[in-house]
């Protein structure tokens, strides 16, 4: 295979479909191409709005080794910034906090909020430099329902249309009216892509979370829509997998004239899996790390007014074991699907008409690593 081909296997509708051979899961040259073509042109989720509350509060990440830099500036403004030192490239921040100004940790140099070069110790004496002339480059930064959203490219559209088809679907949620409880990650061993993968396969459920998940899951009454661009949602009804078959906190507001047990699941690509439930929210966040490991943020997010129940820290701590012992079963699998991407022995499957979400989203992913078909 190269990484040229035109997957015509895989690009026929589902019923003659077959999946992806498996050096798209495993190939350094694909993954640096994925870094320029997908994670470098979409708007990208790298946190919540309550994350920063008030000015000066900060948070740092990483986009495939791109390190970034969100604040909340004296004005109340949210900014995105790359973090890196203008002197040598430095990280000037690490991990989340609260500061009035930024000193690299290497020269001293110092910067404001806003990503200005405030401070550079030593350096009156360098011709021609002018520090009120430096300062951090800005990443392109918008919010949606509480989500801060953060592009590299410069020529990327209006979150607003990006994030259009979203919306309809999900907007009356009001997200923005919700907060994280205890935001959690893990690591697995495997490609992005099969992460993205196996939170949209309906397939594996009733199999590998048939003591989780699968309880009373029903594979041929899952009803979706596939949208343009790989996105994809879905809202059917069950009850909730708990041991009274009910929610353990009030319904979210959104929800309350809506019909009793209506679920939904949706994903926005490249990296953003959302779940809602009558009484919560859990959001997935999937970030490639190397081309054999990736890091999944997960956000769960309640409403505002449930955090003062009695019963939320309960409610919320059972929510949260529930989804890390489903994840759990999944890490093995996983890495049992990276080991296979390498074997002389694999060859590409033919796929379930189960798996028409899964399809979508590959097909999509093709289009934009490969051009059309």
């Amino acid at each position: 295979m190269t990484l040229d081909n035109d997957f015509a296997a895989t690009r026929r509708p589902v019923s003659r479909a077959r999946h992806l051979p498996g050096d798209v899961y495993a190939s350094p040259e694909l993954f640096a191409r994925e870094k320029e073509a997908i994670f470098f042109k979409d708007w990208l989720v790298v946190g919540r709005v309550e994350e920063l509350a008030k000015p000066g509060d900060y948070l740092t990440h990483r986009v495939m080794d791109e390190p970034i830099l969100i604040t909340r500036d004296d004005r109340g403004r949210l900014n995105a910034f790359a973090n890196v030192c203008l002197h040598r490239g430095v990280e000037i921040a690490t991990g989340t906090g609260h500061t009035r100004e930024f000193s690299c940790p290497y020269h001293g140099w110092l910067y404001d909020l806003e990503g200005r070069l405030i401070g550079a110790p030593y350096m009156k004496e360098a011709h021609g430099f002018d520090p009120k002339a430096c300062r951090l480059p800005p990443l392109k930064l918008d919010t949606w329902a509480g989500w801060i959203f953060v592009s590299f490219d410069r020529d990327a559209p209006p979150l607003r249309d990006f994030i259009a088809s979203f919306e309809r679907d999900y907007g009356f949620f009001k997200q923005e009216n919700c907060r994280v409880a205890e935001k959690h990650r893990m690591i697995f061993k495997c490609n992005w892509k099969l992460i993205v993968e196996n939170l949209l396969d309906f397939y594996h459920v009733v199999t590998l979370h048939r003591a989780t998940l699968g309880r009373g899951f029903d594979l041929e009454s899952m009803p979706f829509t596939l949208d343009p661009a790989g996105r994809f949602s879905s809202f059917y009804h069950r009850e909730p997998v708990t041991e009274t078959g009910k929610p353990l906190l009030p319904l979210m507001p959104a929800m309350r004239d809506k019909p009793a047990h209506l679920n939904s699941v949706g994903f926005l690509p490249p990296n953003f899996n959302i779940i809602f439930r009558p009484d919560y929210v859990r959001p997935f966040v999937i970030w490639p790390l190397t081309p054999t490991t990736c890091e999944l943020i997960a956000y769960p997010l309640f409403p505002v007014e449930d955090f003062a129940l009695p019963e939320f820290a309960q409610a919320a701590r059972a929510y949260r074991e529930f989804h890390e012992r489903t994840l759990e079963e999944d890490l093995d699998m996983v890495q049992s699907l990276q080991n296979a991407m390498r074997s002389r022995h694999f060859t590409p499957g033919r796929m379930s008409k189960i798996e028409g979400v899964v399809h979508h989203s590959i097909t999509h992913y093709l289009d934009r690593m490969f051009g059309p078909a």
